[in-house]
């Protein structure tokens, strides 16, 4: 395995992201740690520096997480990224490791698994928990007629959703993704449909109910 001498966290929580050093501390030695508060400085810093990992949060304010996956993993291939979140490993795991990602933890398992989880995905290894192996082993051998909803939803319809369901209206995810208000409409108008939902009212309250956030 690979030595880890240096990660790059980003998490809009300031306590958050002190307590996943301190168990950063706990496990490896001599450890250089970068900070990051949103994707957009996640992906400045990772830039500034070689880091041999990252951790990174799904639910940070401007959203687009999934596509930073994406554009991280598009210019350095072998840096292994570790989502650590607080979102259903049903509705995200699939995606995130889908954009990208070598790995999901869902921070409530942090301090038993984090060590191991990076160990992990440092060997060139995808780290899953027992519960997303099922999930995905269930995903190739379901039949149409089982499809989940999030299965119907690419990963900007499921950001929209997200953003929507926490307040955000249409200028505001506009602007936060750098698309267009038409853009975003038409995101919602295709969400309503889907989910055969009348208004932002039933679409958030359909995203409470089933974990969306």
């Amino acid at each position: 395995m690979k030595q880890l001498t240096s990660i790059l966290i980003a998490d809009d929580h300031p306590l958050i992201r002190k307590g996943i050093i301190q168990m950063l501390h706990e496990e490896f030695k001599n450890l250089k740690i970068g900070e990051a508060k949103d994707s957009t400085e996640l992906i400045e810093k990772s830039r500034k520096e070689e880091w041999d990992t990252i951790i990174t949060d799904l639910s940070m304010p401007g959203g687009g997480e999934l596509e930073t996956i994406k554009l991280l993993r598009s210019e350095n291939p072998r840096l292994p990224i570790l989502v650590l979140s607080m979102l259903s490993e049903e509705l995200y795991a699939k995606r995130a490791l889908k954009a990208g990602a070598s790995g999901y933890l869902l921070k409530d398992s942090a301090p038993e698994e984090l060590g191991n989880a990076l160990r992990k995905i440092l060997e060139g290894k995808k780290y899953i928990s027992t519960n997303v192996a099922e999930l995905l082993a269930n995903d190739a051998f379901s039949g149409k007629k089982d499809i989940p909803f999030h299965q119907l939803l690419s990963d900007r319809e499921m950001e929209v959703f997200k953003m929507i369901a926490s307040g955000n209206n249409v200028t505001d995810i506009a602007e936060k993704l750098s698309l267009s208000v038409p853009t975003i409409s038409t995101y919602r108008t295709r969400l309503l449909e889907k989910l055969n939902l009348k208004n932002n009212a039933e679409l958030t309250h359909f995203a409470f109910s089933h974990g969306v956030i």
